[in-house]
């Protein structure tokens, strides 16, 4: 996976000296990816860094395409997971951030940095604790990004429900111990902190690759 320069006939493609790129063996080191796995999701990287930008960085416009096919308009869960990805807190994802967090979401990850991770994602102003209102919002913009139509009665009964039963010393907020115990007791609250095409990444990208409009650089090493 070299670097190879841009023509003004072609797309510019990404070199490994982008960016935020790092050792795919240090990545592997520090991550529950190998080093194949790491070197498959520089070319998924790839792919997605220049689908609008052509900078070698991930933007959150390119982030919500791969996710939901869509650049435009903001959507809280699409932002909060890119916000999460962006450790520099620079407003973009570079490849080493990308890699450490996805591996997150990797079915081998450990469930504690699942349910940590978890956490953060309704943690939304970042406070150390989860609030009422923050469940409720984050409630709301998943129903919505899944286009399911529940009444204000139905909607109120699962953040009364699930706050209830996770804000156990009963202080109006969900502390990190309060979170564990209660993703212990409510496993499927981590049912999409695992992705498996993760473990097949070598040999296949996920679909949301398919939103990606750019030349396929897989041929060039």
């Amino acid at each position: 996976m070299g670097c190879v320069s841009s023509s003004s006939t072609s797309s510019p493609r990404l070199c490994k000296r982008t960016p935020g790129y790092e050792d795919p063996a240090v990545l592997a080191a520090e991550t529950s990816f190998t080093v194949n796995e790491v070197e498959a999701l520089f070319e998924l990287y790839k792919k997605l860094s220049f689908s609008i930008y052509r900078d070698g960085l991930i933007h959150k416009e390119q982030f919500r395409l791969a996710l939901f096919g869509d650049s435009k308009g903001a959507d809280l869960f699409a932002d909060r997971v890119f916000d999460l990805f962006d450790l520099k807190r620079n407003g973009v994802i570079e490849f080493g951030e990308f890699v450490r967090s996805l591996s997150v979401f990797h079915p081998k990850a450990p469930v504690s940095d699942k349910t940590a991770f978890a956490f953060k994602l309704y943690d939304l102003r970042g406070t150390g604790y989860i609030e009422k209102e923050e469940i409720r919002e984050m409630v709301m913009a998943i129903l919505d990004e899944a286009n399911l139509r529940l009444s204000d009665f139905a909607v109120e009964e699962i953040i009364d429900n699930t706050f209830n039963q996770a804000d156990s010393n009963g202080d109006g907020m969900i502390d990190p111990k309060e979170w564990e115990e209660f993703v212990k007791k409510n496993p499927a609250c981590l049912r999409n902190m695992s992705l498996p095409y993760l473990e097949d990444i070598t040999t296949a990208f996920p679909s949301f690759v398919m939103y990606s409009r750019v030349e396929d650089c897989s041929g060039l090493k």
